[in-house]
C-alpha cells in the first residue's frame, strides 16, 4: 500500500435491533436493548450533539447574546412556525429545526415543532413527569370518547418505577388519586406565595397545589451520580445542562448504553421505510437515506423500535409499502396515521398578590407546580368529557411597583433593583378526544428533497375543547380570586394544535387489531418484529404529560422484545 493511501471500512449494516430516532423514547430503547447484549443501531436523521462538548450556548450571560436573548426579525419572519415553539430563542435555537429544513402541507393549521440532532427534543422538553392515573386509561372507554386501552395503570407502574430510578424525578408523596406517587428524589419548596395556594385550594375548593414531579436530579442517588448528573437550579435547561441536571438523552440514557459496547449511533440519517419480507412476515430492516449526500444505505435487523416522535413515526410507517400492505405497514384496517391528538394548551391567566414583601427565592427553580385534574375523574361531572391539569407557579415581579422615571446613576439603579409585587399564574394542559377525522396521511404529489412524499396534516379542535376552556378560564379565576388575586388577566390564544408538542397517536395501542394497530406490548399487530413507542402508539392523551409514560412503555416493550427474541418468538 502506498503512503497516504486511505481505505474506506465497510460500513455493518446487520444489527441484532434498529432504533429509529434518539430522543426521549429512542434514547430508552437503546438503553435496554444494549444492557440485554443485543448490538444496537440508532438511526437519527439530525446532526451529532455530544453532552456538554455540543452546548454552545449552555454557560453564556444572557448580555453577551447579539440581541440579548431575543430573536431578531429576519429570523422570526423566516421561521414562523418554529419561533413559536416554548424555550425558542437566542440561546436554544440551534436544537431547532429551521422551517424549511423539513417542510409539510398544513391542510388545517398545525404547528409542528422538531428538533433533529442527536438527542433530538430530550434537549428541550419540559421535563414534567407525573404518572398516569388509572382513570387516565380507563376514562376514554367508560365515559365513550375512545377505544379501551389493552393495558392499565398495574401494567406500566413497575416501570415508571424503573424509569423514575434512573432518570432521577424530584417530587413529594402526596397520595393523590389521579397523580400516583413514584419514585421521588427531594421536591422543590414552594415559595411563600405557592404554599398560600396550596392552602386556600385544600380549604375552600378541596384540590392539590403540590410541586411539580420534574425530571430535575435535585439530590442524586447512586445511579444519577454513576451518570455524573446534578441539577443546580440554573433554569437553564433547553440550552443543554453541562451538570446533567434535567434528564436528555445526550447526558443519560445513550451514554449508558455506549458503554455496554453494544451502541452504534448513526447521525444524518434519514429512515425512508420499513423493508418487509412477505415470505416470513417479518420486517428484514430499514432502508435510510444519507441526509447529505442522499446515499441509500439499507440496515437489517431482527427487531426494529420506531421512535422518530409521533407525526414522523406515522410518516415512516405511511412511506413503507409493500404487496402485503399497500397502504403502509400494518394497516389493513387502514386506520394508520388516524386519530391524532395532542394537549390542550389555549389559556392562561396571571394576578397580583398584596402582602409577602418580605420574602424572596434563593433559586430560580427549574420546575412548576401542578394542580391535579379534579374533572369527570369518578363520574362525569361536566359538559365536556376529559380533564385537564393546570401549570402553575409563583413569582416576584422584578421591577418595582413604583412610578420610575428615565434616569441615571446609582439612585436608579437602586430604584430598580427593588423587587414589586408577587404575583402568580395558571395555565392548561387538557385532554382532547381522539377521531378519526384528525389524521395524518402522505402527500401523492410533493416530496422532500430524499424522495419522501410530505405529510399532510388535518388536525383542529372541537366543542369539547371549547367547553373545557371555558371550564378552566371560571375555575382558575375562581382559585385566583379566593387566594386574594387581584388584576387577574386571562389568557385565551385560540394557538393551533402543534404548540403543546405533545401530539400522540396515529399508530394507536388497542386490543382489537380491527380498531387499532399496535397490541399490548406496543407491536405491530401484523408485524410482529416492529415496535412503536414513541407519542404514535397512543391510544388516548389523558390529562397529564406524556413523555415518562413513553420511557417507561419503551422500557416495558423493549425488555419483551429481548425475551421474546430469545425464545425464537421474533
Amino acid at each position: 500500500m502506498q503512503a497516504g493511501t486511505t481505505v474506506k471500512r465497510e460500513e455493518i449494516t446487520s444489527f441484532d435491533a434498529i432504533v429509529v430516532g434518539s430522543g426521549i423514547s429512542g434514547g430508552w430503547a437503546a438503553k435496554e436493548l444494549c444492557e440485554k447484549g443485543l448490538k444496537t443501531l440508532v438511526l437519527e436523521r439530525g446532526r451529532n450533539v455530544e453532552h456538554i462538548k455540543d452546548y454552545p450556548t449552555a454557560n453564556t450571560p444572557v448580555w453577551e447574546f447579539k440581541h440579548r436573548g431575543a430573536i431578531p426579525k429576519k429570523v422570526l419572519d423566516a421561521n414562523p412556525i418554529i419561533s413559536k415553539a416554548a424555550g425558542y430563542d437566542e440561546s436554544t435555537a440551534h436544537f431547532f429545526i429551521k422551517d424549511a429544513d423539513h417542510p409539510y402541507i398544513q391542510e388545517k393549521p398545525f404547528a409542528w415543532i422538531r428538533g433533529y440532532q442527536v438527542g433530538g427534543k430530550s434537549l428541550t422538553w419540559g421535563r414534567a413527569c407525573a404518572r398516569w392515573s388509572e382513570m387516565d386509561f380507563t376514562a376514554p372507554h367508560r365515559y365513550g370518547y375512545g377505544i379501551e386501552w389493552p393495558i392499565g395503570y398495574n401494567d406500566i407502574a413497575p416501570w415508571y418505577s424503573h424509569v423514575e430510578k434512573f432518570i432521577g424525578v424530584c417530587g413529594s408523596s402526596e397520595g393523590i388519586t389521579t397523580m400516583p406517587d413514584g419514585e421521588f428524589l427531594p421536591a422543590f419548596e414552594l415559595n411563600c406565595v405557592e404554599q398560600h395556594l396550596k392552602e386556600v385550594l385544600a380549604d375552600k375548593f378541596n384540590r392539590h397545589y403540590v410541586s411539580g414531579r420534574w425530571a430535575q436530579v435535585t439530590r442524586p442517588n447512586e445511579i444519577q451520580r454513576e451518570q455524573h448528573r446534578v441539577c443546580l437550579s440554573r433554569n437553564l435547561c433547553m440550552r443543554g445542562c453541562p451538570y446533567g441536571g434535567y434528564f436528555s438523552s445526550n447526558s443519560s440514557t445513550l451514554p449508558w448504553a455506549e458503554k455496554t459496547g453494544n451502541l452504534t449511533v448513526r447521525p444524518f440519517s434519514v429512515v425512508h421505510s420499513v423493508l418487509y419480507d412477505e415470505q416470513t412476515g417479518k420486517a428484514t430492516g430499514v432502508k435510510v437515506i444519507d441526509a447529505r449526500t442522499k446515499e441509500e444505505t439499507v440496515f437489517h435487523a431482527k427487531i426494529i423500535f420506531l421512535n422518530a416522535s409521533a407525526l414522523n413515526t406515522n410518516l415512516v410507517l405511511l412511506n413503507s409499502v409493500s404487496g402485503r400492505f399497500p397502504n403502509g405497514l400494518g394497516n389493513d384496517n387502514g386506520l394508520l396515521g388516524k386519530y391524532i391528538c395532542f394537549h390542550n394548551y389555549r389559556a392562561g391567566m396571571s394576578g397580583e398578590f398584596d402582602g409577602f414583601e418580605d420574602k424572596y427565592y434563593q433559586v430560580s427553580k427549574p420546575a412548576e407546580c401542578i394542580i391535579p385534574n379534579f374533572r369527570n375523574v369518578h363520574e362525569k361531572d361536566t359538559d365536556f368529557v376529559g380533564g385537564y391539569v393546570i401549570f402553575s407557579g409563583g413569582y416576584r415581579e422584578r421591577l418595582s411597583d413604583k412610578n420610575i422615571h428615565p434616569a441615571i446613576g446609582a439612585s436608579f439603579k437602586e430604584a430598580i433593583s427593588e423587587p414589586g409585587k408577587w404575583g402568580a399564574y395558571m395555565y392548561m394542559q387538557g385532554e382532547t378526544i381522539p377521531k378519526a377525522g384528525n389524521h395524518v396521511r402522505l402527500s401523492k404529489d410533493r416530496k422532500d428533497e430524499w424522495g419522501i412524499p410530505l405529510l399532510i396534516t388535518a388536525v383542529d379542535y372541537d366543542d369539547n375543547d371549547d367547553k373545557m376552556v371555558k371550564d378552566f378560564i371560571a375555575q382558575g379565576k375562581a382559585m385566583l380570586t379566593a387566594a386574594g388575586a387581584k388584576n387577574i388577566v386571562v389568557n385565551e390564544n385560540r394557538q393551533p394544535p402543534g404548540l403543546d408538542i405533545h401530539e400522540m397517536g396515529g399508530v394507536r395501542m388497542g386490543k382489537d387489531p380491527r380498531t387499532s394497530l399496535l397490541n399490548g406490548w406496543n407491536q405491530l399487530h401484523h408485524c410482529k418484529n416492529v415496535f412503536v413507542t414513541d407519542g404514535a402508539c397512543m391510544t388516548s392523551t389523558g390529562n397529564q404529560s406524556p413523555s415518562i409514560l413513553y420511557m417507561a412503555f419503551t422500557a416495558r416493550a423493549a425488555n419483551y422484545a429481548v425475551e421474546q427474541l430469545k425464545k425464537g418468538a421474533l
